[in-house]
């Protein structure tokens, strides 16, 4: 492999940053972070291994996308993986909030349950955006093609 062949595998997709997935996936790592440092004011060591894990396994799928990983490992179809992920994670994401909303005594337990809360809104409507754009009837390549767009 030549040196242009490498720099160009680990070249960034710009595009995909200022795409409507990538908005979403950025929204979603910041209001992620932001309930994080809210847990960690208050010491909420329940509530803040939930959101930082959320907030890698986040960072590790923008990763993919934005370096093009998703087309170099194909043994996964890395959109269905998104979507699971994201209605997963949006579903704990509510019941962590909520129990951080009835149980809070800090402040910072109170913000951090209401910026879960937008999360998980966030994370619903990126898994629904993206499954309306799967199709199961075309070749893995086509369906990738057009939700990388």
């Amino acid at each position: 492999m030549s040196q242009n062949d490498n720099q160009r595998a680990w070249h960034a997709d710009a595009t995909f940053l200022k795409s409507r997935r990538g908005i979403m996936k950025v929204a979603e790592m910041v209001t992620l972070f932001v309930a994080f440092v809210c847990f960690a004011v208050a010491s909420s060591p329940k509530y803040l291994a939930a959101t930082a894990l959320e907030f890698l396994i986040t960072l590790l799928l923008l990763l993919l996308y934005l370096l093009k990983l998703n087309k170099r490992i194909s043994f996964l179809f890395w959109p269905i993986v998104d979507v699971f992920n994201s209605v997963f994670a949006a579903v704990y994401l509510i019941v962590l909030s909520l129990m951080a909303l009835t149980s809070y005594s800090v402040t910072g337990n109170l913000v951090g349950g209401v910026v879960c809360l937008m999360s998980a809104g966030l994370l619903f409507v990126d898994s629904y955006i993206l499954f309306k754009k799967i199709t199961f009837n075309k070749l893995r390549k086509e369906t990738q093609n057009q939700i990388n767009e």
